[in-house]
């Protein structure tokens, strides 16, 4: 006999039901930990099938960690496992558990594929490089806006020249300056720590051969190719390239109910910051590039057909598809004669 193991993982404790033979044997709760975890398991189910648990900010650890341990976890899709556990009368945890050990018994949900540490690795590098250079901007904003409301109005710059106008501004302002120094300093601060971490980003694209290859393409620097590095993993994970188009929401949402049939706006799905920078790529491709490639004058007679905003977006999900291309044969970007995807 076999069984199937639902987690409903929360901060502190992960509700855990048992199913075997179409019901439920055991169902209880324990702290957050996977060794506690598996430990419960080996002991309640020794012989598990499945061990399921949804998308969450724990499930990359989780996963790694029960794999390691030699169970058969399994990560799903949390918007999938949502509409059955929404046929539960009551929200509890203890239900959403046995919701999921139920969809781990009959097999109906969406496996996620869960990325490795490495790329997990890398990936926090570059949110927390955005967030750092997010902060720095705000920050020069606020500068900018709290001495305009007394009459002091910085030059136009950054860096250095941001620092030294402003300085050169408060010389005779004790008061303001008492108040816009500490802000001009945390500025400078984080500019810095922004600028560590842009090096460190770029020495290990430069070391990559798959970031090399995807920054030969006019438009892709070392953050977007990173990132779609990171975001892939391996090219065999997607069978076709076109599939990469609708995996990062590029590719319209369509409804389609008996005499209704429309497709809408794109879908949004996957990952937000990787699809955003493939959208400025494609605008750098469009507006600034000065190579003429296949995908540029694709891109522009699209442009008069629809218009910019639409243009960039389908030249972003053409982007993903000849990136993924790419990456699966090795070669280096072609100003004509991409590879068919």
């Amino acid at each position: 006999m076999t069984e199937y193991i639902g987690l409903d993982v929360s901060l502190k404790e992960t509700a855990v039901s048992i199913r075997r033979d179409g019901k439920r044997v055991w169902r209880g709760k324990c702290a957050s930990d996977p060794k506690t975890i598996v430990d419960l398991i080996r002991k309640r189910a020794p012989a598990a099938e499945r061990v399921v648990f949804e998308t969450g900010p724990l499930s990359v650890w989780f996963f790694h960690a029960l794999t390691t341990m030699g169970l058969p976890a399994v990560c799903i899709d949390a918007r999938h496992a949502k509409a059955a556990l929404d046929m539960a009368a009551n929200k509890t945890d203890a239900n959403d558990a046995d919701g999921l050990a139920h969809l781990a018994e009959v097999g109906f949900f969406r496996e996620v594929r869960v990325k490795g540490f490495d790329s997990m690795l890398t990936r926090t590098l570059v949110a927390v490089r955005t967030r750092l250079v997010r902060i720095s901007v705000e920050l020069s904003n606020q500068i900018r806006g709290i001495m305009k409301t007394f009459g002091l109005i910085v030059r136009a710059g950054k860096g250095s020249r941001f620092e030294n106008s402003v300085r050169e501004l408060l010389s005779d302002q004790d008061e303001l300056a008492a108040v816009v120094i500490p802000m001009l300093q945390t500025w400078s601060s984080v500019r810095i720590r922004a600028a560590e971490l842009t090096r460190r980003l770029a020495a290990m694209a430069r070391r990559s051969q798959a970031c090399r290859i995807l920054m030969s393409i006019p438009g892709v620097g070392t953050i977007t190719a990173t990132s779609f590095v990171t975001a892939i993993e391996e090219p065999s994970n997607f069978r076709k390239s076109r599939s990469d188009g609708a995996w990062l929401g590029l590719t319209p949402r369509r409804y389609q109910s008996g005499e209704v049939d429309y497709e809408g706006h794109i879908s949004r799905r996957g990952d937000r910051h990787l699809r955003g920078l493939l959208y400025e790529a494609a605008t750098v491709i469009l507006t600034r590039s000065s190579a003429d490639c296949d995908l540029r004058v694709w891109g522009l007679k699209l442009r008069e057909k629809i218009g910019f905003k639409r243009a960039a977006v389908a030249v972003a999900r053409k982007l993903a598809v000849i990136m993924h291309a790419m990456l699966k044969t090795g070669r280096p970007f072609e100003q004509t004669g991409q590879p068919a995807a």
